[in-house]
């Protein structure tokens, strides 16, 4: 085991937290049960707004960034996980109130830890990531609330070029929906279209204020936008529909009405991922197994070194990631 080792650690940077790289040891690591060193994580939008300064997600300084981890346990002081053991983390305030994945070693909670699944990699793990496990609690989530059948009615995937929307498209693609999906980069439709979506309508289309009840067309949403777009889709949303909102990339404000709820019986089902509880997150994990296509999968990952992380941060900020990036610790 080496005497140091790098990660990405957020910190006070001319008055601002920012991301830098730092050579850390096992001492700098919280005082948890499972040791794990991290073979690979993702960046998702939080972790740019991390990296970059342009959000506050830290809650307390210094913090190891980074919402996911998949590796291997090389230490434990818990009965439920054996060293040699794979496993993966999302969430749990990692990278918020808890040290985080962009780092060779962790310290983890046992609680935190889920088995590998058989159907991934530890690389395709994270390929999928907070991401694509977000979007199958939503697919979830929709199902749960009645969604079902492959009439011909269409389910909108927002932020569709995305990770949470590029996974959403596919599980839902392969559930036998008919997916539309909402982007306005024309140039990832070819992409999408090998995801599974049928159709396809511009982001600015739904980004205007409408009416609060405007003609029905969605039986069920995946919305990682919010804001006015958000107002939009539920107001789109047909008699007994549903939509899961899981982001705020377009602000976290609602600007619409009671309306669609009441008089359309709408149902706006808020997705938490952080802090879902084992169960769910399991139940999410089996979907993925049973639905996500692996051709799906390497059609919308790429992986990059560790040293990317800064420019990847920006680039996911600034909307120009498709897919997902996986990050290779170490490296």
């Amino acid at each position: 085991m080496p005497q140091t080792f790098q990660a990405m650690v957020i910190d006070m940077v001319e008055g601002r937290p920012q991301g830098r790289f730092r050579d850390l040891t096992l001492s700098d690591l919280p005082d948890n049960d499972v040791l794990v060193e991290v073979a690979y994580s993702t960046v998702n939008y939080k972790d740019g707004l991390a990296i970059t300064g342009k959000g506050k997600i830290a809650r307390t300084l210094p913090m190891i960034a980074g919402i996911d981890l998949a590796g291997t346990v090389v230490e434990s002081r818990s009965d439920a996980w054996k060293p040699g053991t794979k496993v993966l983390v999302n969430g749990w305030g990692l990278s918020e109130t808890e040290a985080g994945g962009f780092s060779r070693f962790q310290r983890l909670k046992p609680e935190w830890l889920i088995s590998l699944p058989e159907a991934f990699s530890l690389e395709e793990a994270m390929a999928i990531g907070t991401a694509g496990y977000t979007a199958a609690l939503c697919v979830d989530a929709l199902e749960d609330w009645g969604m079902a059948g492959t009439e011909g009615g269409e389910v909108l995937v927002t932020g569709a070029a995305g990770g949470v929307g590029s996974i959403a498209i596919s599980l839902l693609a392969a559930k036998g929906y008919n997916v539309t999906a909402s982007t306005g980069r024309p140039e990832t439709h070819n992409y999408l279209r090998k995801l599974g979506a049928a159709g396809f309508i511009d982001r600015a289309s739904l980004s205007e204020k409408g009416p609060p009840l405007q003609k029905e067309r969605w039986i069920g949403a995946v919305d990682s936008v919010g804001s006015t777009t958000l107002a939009n889709i539920l107001s789109q949303t047909v008699y007994g529909g549903a939509v899961a909102a899981c982001g705020l990339a377009g602000g976290a404000d609602l600007p619409g009405t009671v309306l669609p709820h009441i008089l359309r019986g709408v149902a706006l089902l808020g997705i938490n991922s952080v802090m879902t509880p084992i169960a769910k997150r399991l139940k999410a994990w089996d979907m993925l197994s049973r639905h996500l296509d692996h051709d799906h999968l390497r059609e919308l990952m790429v992986v990059e070194p560790m040293s990317a992380l800064p420019r990847v941060a920006e680039e996911i900020v600034e909307g120009r990631i498709r897919g997902r990036v996986v990050i290779e610790i170490g490296s």
